[in-house]
């Protein structure tokens, strides 16, 4: 008989495969990773329905103020034709205008905390808006929402037609907020330490070696071995020289160095900004006053 899964094996699972992940992160143009989760497609599909409710009864509203104002005897042609521009201003205009407005939000996004966002992370402007809502015409109202769903399912970010039309993704902003491990450089590789060369160490591996030490207080002992072992073996080839100790040891000497080495720049930035500032600010010899 299988072996069934507990609720701790599926966690050891995913923190392996996050740590594998190796799909392309959103990346600005500075070509620095981006933090952003984007939203599941649970969020996204209760922040759908709420839209979908609210868009829903302003139609009502919408169609009732009209059928009222409207004269009587009217064509049926004009009669048709005002209630197609209201429904397209319904669902199409009034989420562009809104979600410009609210630079991504909506009233589901934000009762359920997330946002849309443009792939590099910035806010969405009019044309990314209004392309996502005239698709979402034909994708969420058109096929009741089954066709984005599909899209969705298939992708490895839950985004919709409209969103890779336009460009944009659905990030979750409400993340629990855990506090930083606290990794300090091993009394065993002090001596390494000094000689010890990490500045090739990748971005992206240096962000995985953050999620392990993350992660790894939850997960099995195994788990956190074969990771660490895993991880150890792609650092060993970014870092010279490579101390002879255990492999998480090692992991925790290469992030100790690489938050001395970014300290060390940071101080020595402020410091040229601080004496930029005072040059810039003084007067030249002989300038009168």
């Amino acid at each position: 008989m299988p072996k069934r899964s507990t609720p701790r094996d599926l966690a050891d699972g995913r923190f392996v495969r996050a740590l594998d992940d190796t799909d392309d992160a959103l990346v600005v143009g500075e070509a620095v990773a981006l933090d952003v989760v984007p939203a599941g497609i649970v969020l996204r599909l209760a922040a759908a329905l709420l839209d979908a409710l609210c868009l829903g009864a302003l139609l009502v509203m919408s169609l009732i103020g009209l059928s009222r104002v409207w004269p009587a005897g009217v064509d049926d042609a004009w009669a048709a034709a005002s209630q197609i521009a209201v429904v397209v201003t319904v669902f199409v205009l009034v989420p562009a205008a809104v979600e410009t407005a609210t630079r991504g939000k909506s009233v589901g996004r934000y009762t359920l905390g997330t946002r849309v966002v443009r792939l590099d992370g910035g806010a969405v402007a009019f044309r990314h808006a209004f392309t996502r809502s005239l698709v979402g015409l034909l994708e969420l109202w058109g096929t009741v929402g089954s066709l984005a769903l599909v899209v969705a399912l298939f992708g490895s970010r839950p985004r919709r037609l409209g969103d890779l039309l336009a460009g944009t993704v659905v990030q979750h902003e409400r993340l629990p907020r855990s506090a930083a491990p606290s990794v300090s450089l091993p009394p065993s590789l002090a001596g390494w330490a000094r000689v010890a060369d990490v500045r090739a160490l990748p971005q992206r591996l240096e962000n995985r070696l953050g999620a392990f030490f993350r992660g790894a207080g939850s997960v099995r002992p195994a788990h956190r071995d074969a990771a660490a072992r895993a991880l150890a073996a792609e650092v060993a080839e970014y870092a010279h020289p490579v101390p002879p100790v255990p492999p998480e040891e090692f992991l925790a000497g290469v992030v100790a160095l690489r938050r001395q080495r970014d300290a060390r720049a940071f101080s020595s930035r402020l410091r040229a900004l601080d004496t930029a500032t005072g040059v810039a600010g003084a007067r030249p010899p002989g300038f009168p006053r």
